[in-house]
């Protein structure tokens, strides 16, 4: 009994040294980036995902047999807390989200319940689970909205759109769960960001996707919104 005791303590042991990160949205363009960059650490990774059309593993396929799929809705809290007790990461990227600012405003009900509702489904069950695990929001430069440039954690929040306005919110959840419950939860504001790995409804890969229907002779012609928006852009 005593030698069985030792091996359960040591496969404890082992489990515990190694470090356990889960990722929402990992298959999108960050999250895919990041599964890489955690499992070159050493990481054991799990990545979380919806159901979704299309093919939404385009960006991971080359990962397959190194992450640990998961499927879960951060919107869902049972579905959260279920995962979360299951897995017992220690850190946590969030990841997942209503990305279109367009599209909150024709759906910002539902915006609203995955980019605000689910963080809080996270904090909620990190809170109730395991205040040692560490988290982070992936936050929007969308929230200075027309604040003028340059901008930094300083400068006053101006949303303008119900996207904006939604992540704004979960922004200030992790901000309050940090200091209320003393969290390891931070957000990092990201501004546009591009790689070969971008989605096609983002402005940058739609002019170029349909740039290259148009010289293939599938398409005549292709649509923008705003040509006066402007962005900073960086590399993913």
């Amino acid at each position: 009994m005593i030698k069985e005791s030792n091996l359960v303590k040591k496969a404890l042991i082992n489990e515990d040294s190694v470090e356990r990160a889960l990722i929402t949205g990992f298959t999108g363009q960050d999250g895919s980036y990041l599964a890489e960059v955690l499992l070159e650490k050493g990481y054991e990774v799990y990545g979380m995902y919806r159901r979704i059309s299309g093919d939404p593993f385009i960006n991971v396929s080359h990962l397959n047999k190194k992450v640990k799929y998961v499927k879960g809705n951060v919107s869902d809290a049972s579905s959260i807390y279920r995962i979360i007790n299951e897995i017992k990461p220690h850190e946590i990227y969030n990841l997942a989200g209503q990305s279109q600012v367009l599209e909150s405003t024709i759906e910002p009900e539902e915006t609203f319940r995955i980019n605000t509702i689910g963080v809080l489904n996270i904090l909620e069950a990190i809170k109730l689970l395991d205040k040692n695990i560490k988290f982070y929001q992936a936050s929007t430069s969308e929230m200075f909205g027309s604040s003028l440039p340059p901008q930094n954690e300083d400068t006053p929040f101006n949303p303008r759109s119900p996207y904006a306005i939604a992540k704004l919110a979960a922004h200030n959840l992790v901000r309050n769960y940090r200091e209320s419950y003393n969290l390891f939860a931070c957000a990092g504001i990201l501004f546009n960001h591009e790689s070969p790995r971008r989605g096609k409804d983002f402005v940058t890969r739609k002019i170029s996707h349909s740039i290259a229907k148009i010289k293939l002779g599938y398409q005549d012609f292709f649509e923008l919104g705003n040509l006066d928006a402007k962005r900073d852009w960086g590399y993913a």
